[in-house]
């Protein structure tokens, strides 16, 4: 019965970090609300600057969980090609396999000190979130539809919006438009047979990219941006015996239990060498995409089993300290606890959760 209870207890260890994560919220919109009405007396910078710095202390804090105290994280980090040590304004694009590559994301934006300058192009569905759908889309993110619903006008505007503010730009696009999930071969076998009839090569690693959301913000920014970076993403232990790729772990999973390593293949690319035209600009994007099944398949599928598991070239074991993440965690945590501690501080913290959810809801119903 008490080995039942332990090990019961280890399976559901991913609560904790999960509560905190999401239990900071109210709180987290709470000051953020606050500041912005005690800043309209204020110039505009003095709002900006607190918007920028409480936006980084909820993505650390996010990162934060992915962190191991033995170890430099949850999983080990492997880094092949080119990251710059210096902030850019960047478009990075990458394959989409499970919920963890938006915090893989994270943990290279945090490496060169440009955590706050990510935003996302997420699906429409995302911002229903409550409480965070509605500030991501304050924060900059995009939400877009898919395929003939794709609003260009919309995510121009909110693009162009960016850009005149001079906002820090590391905008995160998966072009696939959905995950690559073996378990459901279907989409597999769709995209594969969409790229047949199109005359574009067959991928089996990663999905047809689609090109009107990188299009659209490369266009928009093109005079803005430094360069783009292409990023491969690959997680140990996703193949089984038979060969056949399994799917990639999950946000719950990564807190759950250990990970394997993850391998992140990074190609910077200069916008003169992009094509401006959406038509050859797709037949690039899907190159690019080739490029990426070629090393997916020497990492997964290689004969010689030296060199599975790995990218070529050099790689260096990224290594995240605790300093840059663990103050968020105390800062929202004790925020949050504080405010519980009180009969007031709860009756606040639930209303933040209840009206802030709906009026968050009718924001971005209205504005997208």
């Amino acid at each position: 019965m008490l080995l039942s209870l332990v090990l019961h207890t280890y399976s559901m260890r991913y609560v904790l970090p999960a509560a905190v994560m999401m239990g900071t919220a109210p709180t987290y919109v709470l000051a953020w609300g606050a500041w912005r009405m005690l800043s309209a007396l204020l110039p505009a910078r003095f709002y900006l600057q607190f918007k920028a710095n409480m936006y980084v202390c909820i993505l650390k804090l996010v990162t934060y969980f992915y962190k191991n105290p033995r170890k430099s994280s949850i999983c080990q980090v492997i880094i092949y090609g080119d990251l710059p040590k210096d902030k850019e304004n960047v478009i990075y694009l990458s394959n989409h396999q499970c919920t963890v590559d938006w915090i893989i994301a994270d943990m290279l934006a945090i490496r060169q000190n440009a955590l706050g300058h990510v935003r996302y192009v997420l699906k429409d569905g995302l911002k229903w979130l409550p409480l965070y759908g509605w500030y991501f889309s304050q924060h900059g993110g995009v939400y877009v539809k898919r395929s003939a619903k794709f609003n260009e006008k919309e995510m121009r505007e909110k693009l162009r919006a960016q850009v005149k503010a001079e906002t820090p730009m590391y905008l995160v696009i998966f072009p696939e438009g959905t995950r690559y999930n073996p378990e459901i071969p279907k989409v597999i076998a769709d995209s594969q047979s969409f790229a047949e009839k199109e005359g574009l090569a067959i991928l089996k690693h990663v999905l047809t990219p689609r090109v009107k959301a990188t299009h659209v913000a490369i266009d928009t920014m093109k005079d803005y941006l430094d360069a783009v970076y292409d990023v491969t993403v690959a997680y140990e232990g996703t193949v089984d015996h038979k060969g056949q790729r399994k799917l990639a772990p999950s946000m719950t999973e990564f807190l759950c239990k250990e990970c394997p390593r993850v391998h992140i293949f990074i190609d910077r690319i200069e916008l003169k060498d992009i094509p401006e035209e959406q038509m050859y600009m797709r037949r690039w994007l899907h190159e690019r995409f080739e490029i990426k099944d070629k090393l997916l398949i020497e990492f997964y599928d290689a004969k010689d089993s030296k060199r599975r598991n790995k990218f070529p070239g050099k790689s260096v074991h990224s290594k995240l300290s605790l300093k840059k993440t663990l103050p968020s965690l105390l800062f929202l945590g004790g925020l949050t606890a504080s405010m519980l501690l009180t009969e007031s501080g709860r009756k606040l913290y639930v209303k933040t959760w209840i009206y802030g959810t709906l009026i968050g809801c009718l924001w971005v119903s209205i504005k997208p």
